[in-house]
């Protein structure tokens, strides 16, 4: 009767048996990890209007260096007057040229870091995010190589066009 009572206390050791779960990581870890896809995300700071305090558009326009970004074309300003405008081609928008024009002014005031982006409310934001990157940064001579050009950048909306008679 001891006996019997000795066997069935005894428990026996269960090894656990992973070789099943093992086969399947090994199979499954690099599978994931060859078809994972790997992204960039990048995070632009924007200055955007305080809504405490009301300004027209036609103010924006008239302090520092803007671009207008209207589904016409591209137009660049400073204090309220036009210095150049791109018309919208067939390829879409020149930000090539508005590229080199602001890398020209900011040869001439190295120290000015700032422009406002005026959009009208149609343009898609694919544009919005090329001409952010077009201001941004400055064309540079060699591939890789990003220089701040205009890093504080402002968004708002594009000034109406005004009427000719």
């Amino acid at each position: 009767m001891f006996a019997r009572m000795r066997r069935a206390r005894r428990q026996d050791t269960v090894e656990l048996n992973i070789t099943a779960f093992m086969n399947l990581m090994v199979a499954l870890v690099p599978f994931l990890l060859i078809t994972a896809v790997f992204t960039q995300l990048t995070i632009k700071e924007l200055g955007l209007p305080d809504s405490s305090r009301a300004q027209t558009s036609s103010d924006n326009v008239k302090r520092g260096l803007s671009v207008i970004v209207r589904d016409s074309g591209l137009t660049l300003t400073q204090n309220g007057s036009v210095i150049q405008s791109w018309p919208k081609t067939d390829s879409g928008y020149n930000y090539a040229a508005l590229g080199q024009s602001l890398a020209e002014i900011k040869n001439r005031n190295p120290a000015e870091d700032r422009i406002t982006l005026l959009l009208e409310p149609a343009v898609p934001y694919d544009v919005l995010i090329q001409v952010m990157d077009t201001v941004h940064y400055l064309p540079a001579a060699r591939e890789g190589v990003l220089v701040d050009m205009y890093p504080q950048i402002s968004v708002g909306d594009a000034p109406p066009l005004e009427a000719t008679p």
